[in-house]
């Protein structure tokens, strides 16, 4: 071989090597290049976490136990039974009510140092689950902040901070599921985050955080047996609570004065509306805002100050937001017609139940007896209506008693007109054609609704 042909196949070797090394070092430039960005995350998530831990505490109730004339302090369990979050410089700490309990008046709060201090429990609310503590001291604690929950979306990232297991300021990562989740019957005002982020016992109270370290919910029950599947109160909700449990250590709440249920397929073809848009009002408290104001038993109300109805639940939460004193503006659905009310919001007060049983009978046509209501039956039965007549008996595998009718109910319309005695409710049931459907509105223990018979043909 040549100088010239050696020449060339050394150069060309020389080539295929750079061009093979070059090749070698290319994948690895771009795993380090995706390494730097999950080291990156895994910063900011550390710092995310090493900042908002401070702010979480470990919460026991100390109860008081009865000595002679006197009272004893129990001792709180080392172990704890809940969390909370500092959310005031001044010691402002936020739990769920059920941390507490029901007759603790104060707590031993275990700071992120260790330390342990005595906090008085200066407001609560059942209806939200949520109650309020101040450490008394004179120091400056760290303190998170509330964010906006209300612009949560689903697949978020989440950091929940407590004290599992008595296992302090324990930091899981995850993302939120779901929003808006209710009928969970854990409290009477539902809207709760869905997060996958780890929760268990001993988490009730602790701060869910977003990635910018604000407190977007607080965290307060599992389904048990269910992995991932955890709830948050929103920060919204608990924000307002708060600032009314601090500067008036009790919660108001506006009042409508109406009973609702949500429209079935059945009821909205019925009333002539979507099912699912707005919710039915059964009922109408006399003398409350809404019969003031002109709402009546079969209005579908769909909005409230422009915010859209889809539940009950939802109906109470945005009425619950309205300010004894201040307007509500009421959209309602009347016959097809859009109606606004401008409401002027009563304080929300409980309502008595009461109970009515029939004693004596009168055949229909519906599967089911009914008798007249008298002002002595009335008086005996404590009912707040008065109008209507008494369901004495539902017969067995019948129409009324396919459809939930029960012994007692008091029925006061047939296709939305008024009955007041077994012969109107006759007369109305028979102009009823085999096939077509029956609208009844009745009166249970004190709570109103409305419910579809069909007829067979």
């Amino acid at each position: 071989m040549n100088f010239k042909k050696f020449s060339l196949a050394l150069s060309s070797c020389c080539l295929l090597l750079f061009i093979s090394t070059s090749s070698a070092f290319s994948q690895p430039a771009k795993e380090l290049r995706g390494l730097q960005l999950l080291e990156d995350i895994e910063y900011t998530i550390t710092s995310l976490a090493e900042r908002v831990t401070p702010t979480v505490v470990n919460i026991t109730p100390i109860r008081e136990i009865s000595q002679g004339q006197g009272f004893q302090r129990r001792a709180p369990f080392s172990q704890g039974s809940g969390s909370g979050v500092i959310v005031r410089e001044d010691g402002i700490i936020v739990t769920n009510n059920h941390v507490v309990g029901e007759d603790a008046m104060e707590a031993d709060v275990r700071l992120s140092d260790r330390s342990n201090m005595i906090a008085q429990v200066i407001g609560r609310d059942k209806e939200t689950d949520i109650a309020v503590l101040k450490i008394q001291s004179d120091r400056k604690f760290p303190a998170a902040h509330f964010g906006d929950s209300n612009t949560l979306k689903v697949g978020q990232w989440v950091l929940a901070v407590g004290n599992p297991m008595g296992l302090d300021r324990t930091v899981t990562l995850g993302v939120v599921s779901g929003i808006g989740r209710e009928r969970l019957n854990l409290s009477r005002y539902e809207n709760f985050i869905q997060t996958d982020a780890a929760i268990n016992p001993g988490n009730s109270g602790g701060p869910l955080f977003n990635l910018r370290g604000e407190v977007i919910g607080i965290n307060t029950a599992i389904i048990h047996m269910a992995q991932g599947i955890g709830f948050s109160i929103p920060a919204d909700m608990v924000s307002r609570v708060v600032d009314q449990l601090v500067s008036q250590g009790r919660v108001v709440r506006g009042w409508l004065g109406v009973g609702i249920q949500s429209l079935t397929k059945e009821l909205a073809e019925q009333f002539g509306i979507k099912e699912g848009h707005g919710v039915l009002v059964n009922e109408v408290y006399e003398h409350d805002p809404a019969h003031v104001a002109g709402i009546k038993p079969g209005d579908i109300i769909v909005s409230v100050d422009d915010s859209p109805v889809d539940s009950p639940n939802q109906l109470s939460r945005l009425v619950a937001r309205v300010g004894p004193g201040d307007n509500a503006k009421i959209l309602v659905l009347r016959d097809g017609k859009e109606l606004t009310y401008l409401v002027p919001m009563a304080e929300r007060q409980e309502k008595s139940m009461l109970a009515s049983l029939p004693l004596q009978k009168s055949e229909v046509t519906l599967g089911l007896d009914v008798q007249g209501l008298t002002a002595a039956l009335a008086e005996q039965f404590e009912l707040q209506e008065t109008v209507g007549v008494l369901v004495t008996k539902v017969e067995q595998g019948g129409l009324a008693h396919s459809e939930g009718v029960h012994e007692g109910d008091l029925i006061n319309e047939v296709n939305r007109q008024t009955v007041r005695t077994v012969t109107q409710f006759s007369e109305a049931v028979a102009k009823v054609k085999p096939g077509q459907t029956v609208l009844l509105r009745i009166i249970r223990k004190a709570k109103a609704f409305f419910i579809v018979i069909k007829t067979l043909p």
